[in-house]
């Protein structure tokens, strides 16, 4: 079978773990935006510690599960979103103001909506969790 997005296989197979009540859980292959989304989820604290095993391939993640985590998933295709539009999203997507993020590519990095508010910059919506 064919991988059509590394980043949606890892978003799903966390979500996966998280239902059935997993510790941990091992996520390959990896990338960079995979890191990036890992560390925004951390920074929230809806994951525990993550480690990147390097398998001299296209290396491996483990992840540290809290039992924090609802649900995480993919936004494809990754739609352009202006600042001003930010709001709409969150709207559609979380279930309340009060918690969940939704992820944005721009071009001062990978953020969460709530950095790329305060930055005043839009991007393209990666994915969400909450």
């Amino acid at each position: 079978m064919v991988r059509m997005s590394v980043l949606a296989d890892c978003l799903k197979t966390i979500t996966n773990a998280e239902k059935r009540g997993k510790r941990q859980v091992l996520i390959r292959p990896s990338s960079k935006v995979i890191v990036k989304f890992l560390q925004c989820m951390q920074q929230h604290g809806y994951i525990g510690e993550f480690e990147i095993v390097d398998d001299h391939r296209a290396q491996k993640i483990v992840v540290e599960l809290t039992g924090r985590l609802n649900k995480c998933g993919v936004i494809s295709p990754r739609f352009d979103v202006q600042v001003h539009e930010i709001e709409k999203w969150v709207v559609n997507l979380l279930p309340s103001r009060q918690f969940g993020q939704i992820i944005l590519s721009t071009t001062y990095g990978i953020m969460t909506h709530e950095e790329a508010r305060r930055k005043k910059t839009g991007g393209k919506v990666l994915g969400f969790f909450y």
